[in-house]
């Protein structure tokens, strides 16, 4: 089988959070006194959820993808890897083992 590919779909980590925390800076510099305590919660908010690594965040994914379809137990199981897999078409089954091992990776770790 050595020269045969498929076509992977990777799942890619998106961080927008730095444009968030600015976005919230810049409301909060302009903001009215009321209006503070809010914003620096919301900032407090943004910059915990920036600190999430790539692996937990690709966890969190699996984990909604799982949630979604129903299936309670182990990342890494069969049902697991079945839904992801049902979640996302362009999955192959290797991406979709790696995932789910790494999920559970994060949650043992957790």
């Amino acid at each position: 089988m050595i020269g045969l590919t498929k076509k992977e779909l990777s799942v890619v980590v998106l961080r927008d959070a730095d444009r968030i925390e600015a976005a919230v800076h810049a409301a909060l510099e302009h903001a009215a006194p009321e209006e503070r305590p809010g914003l620096e919660r919301a900032l407090a908010v943004v910059a915990e959820a920036s600190a999430a690594t790539d692996e937990e965040l690709r966890a969190r994914w699996v984990r909604q993808r799982m949630d979604a379809a129903g299936v309670r137990g182990p990342a890494d199981s069969v049902e697991a890897i079945k839904a992801l897999r049902e979640a996302a078409p362009g999955l192959s089954l290797l991406s979709a083992v790696q995932l789910a091992k790494s999920a559970e990776s994060v949650q043992r770790g957790a």
